[in-house]
């Protein structure tokens, strides 16, 4: 293991410290090593379209717009291949919040992704994506495909 040392002034000391408890980190090493992680794949799913991932995309629409949640669902069965699971939630008496859970390409996710988003009528869209590495094994029954695959340290 490689040893690191920083240097941080008093206030941005305090203010991680504080963070860092309020998230339940016990020590900062823990504390920077998840945020070097999640630099790390921020990085890399913004630079490479290439490789897997699984994914959350959340996004709130309004329901009152004609053919919305027609047209969102039509989009949603094109991309059946990517599309692991969807919630539905009602809001208010105006407002939706659909998350779907995604599997695929990075490259495939993210251009879903920016075709429901863009979709007249959604309000607000946000993917969260976790690039994966992908096992050699691959197993698969009569009904269901399964697909057995480890993240990226």
């Amino acid at each position: 293991m490689e040893r690191l040392t920083i240097s941080l002034n008093d206030q941005l000391a305090e203010q991680f410290d504080v963070v860092m408890h309020k998230r339940g980190y016990f020590n900062r090493s823990e504390a920077v090593r998840d945020l070097i992680r999640d630099l790390l794949d921020t990085v890399r799913s913004e630079e490479h379209d290439e490789g897997h991932c699984t994914a959350t995309l959340s996004y709130i629409y309004s329901h009152q717009e004609s053919e919305l949640a027609s047209s969102l669902t039509a989009v949603q069965h094109d991309h059946h291949d990517l599309t692991l699971s969807t919630m539905h939630v009602h809001i208010d008496p105006d407002n939706c919040l659909e998350v779907a859970v995604l599997s695929g390409s990075i490259k495939n996710v993210k251009d879903f992704a920016n075709h429901i988003i863009a979709t007249r009528g959604v309000r607000y869209g946000k993917l969260h994506l976790l690039s994966v590495e992908m096992a050699q094994e691959r197993y698969s029954d009569d009904a269901v495909r399964h697909v057995h695959s480890a993240a990226l340290a």
